[in-house]
């Protein structure tokens, strides 16, 4: 059997990683009619189906699984050597693609990026703002940013940012009217706004935690937001009370406009880690980019 062009199977990586021929050909930078020739090729010279398409989606078959597996990594480890090489020019280059929570895009990485991107012209960074936790092996992002305690075990984990505290917070009206609650328990009594996040079972549970005490409270309310920041504004339109890090309110707070409850029972935790594989080979560009976070 002839070897196969790598350009063919990077082609069918794309496709398979992104479950889309137009996602894919967006990525590679070709027409979709044109990559989906490409691959219906590569199956015709192998003699198997990699991919079942159907007019709604786009999925490997277990052939296709196969090679995704065998194949990509030592592709992946290619590009990542060809991207390494082609860095050894004066000015490090390449692109940086990072998956972050949305308050750590505004808080941790927006605040360094400014600084790094006007030192190094050549490096372009792409991030993508995602509260479910993306696989960023599969994603094939480079890194992503999470709270310590999300990042799995087989991680380099890096941390790049101060101790959080959650709050608990409503306007002075909203607690005039309904009570102030004196424990993680009594929020069963109160309008209380959702965070939804899909990787931890749809619905974030609110997390209490004084001395040895660690309670975890489902709490109820006419609205769910998978949006910090739409959570902060439902709370100063007095719909409820809020739970957040607190330096998303610390000026609500300072200004009178939300009122903190129950704040004996947020201790701080460790804050956000930078994660990537140990096992892939990073380039200069993204060594510059995690010094410039940890700074």
């Amino acid at each position: 059997m002839p070897r196969q062009p790598l350009n063919d199977l990077a082609a069918f990586l794309a496709v398979a990683r992104e479950r889309s021929f137009t996602r894919a050909a967006a990525q590679l930078g070709v027409s979709a009619s044109a990559l989906s020739q490409t691959v219906r090729a590569l199956e015709e010279t192998l003699g198997v189906r990699l991919l079942t398409r159907t007019t709604r989606s786009v999925a490997p078959t277990e052939a296709g699984e196969r090679l995704v597996a065998t194949v990509g990594p030592h592709l992946d480890g290619i590009g990542a050597e060809l991207a390494a090489i082609a860095e050894l020019r004066n000015k490090p280059s390449g692109t940086i693609r990072i998956t972050a929570v949305d308050h750590a895009a505004e808080t941790i990485i927006w605040p360094a990026l400014a600084g790094f991107l006007a030192s190094y012209p050549d490096i372009r960074v792409d991030i993508t703002v995602d509260n479910s936790l993306t696989d960023i092996v599969t994603g094939q992002f480079d890194a992503g940013v999470r709270m310590g305690e999300r990042v799995a075990g087989d991680m380099v984990a890096v941390r790049i940012g101060p101790e959080l505290r959650m709050a608990a917070v409503a306007t002075p009206a909203y607690f005039a009217a309904r009570g102030t609650p004196a424990t993680p328990q009594d929020l069963a009594g109160h309008s209380c706004i959702n965070l939804r996040m899909q990787t931890l079972g749809g619905i974030y549970v609110w997390e209490f935690e004084q001395g040895d005490r660690e309670v975890n409270v489902r709490v109820d309310g006419q609205l769910t937001v998978n949006d910090i920041s739409v959570i902060k504004q439902a709370a100063l339109n007095g719909l409820g009370v809020a739970f957040m890090p607190e330096d998303i309110v610390r000026a609500e707070l300072a200004s009178g406009e939300l009122t903190r409850v129950l704040a004996d029972w947020t201790p701080p935790f460790p804050g956000y880690y930078l994660y990537y594989p140990s096992r892939r080979h990073h380039s200069l560009a993204f060594g510059l980019f995690v010094e410039a976070l940890r700074r």
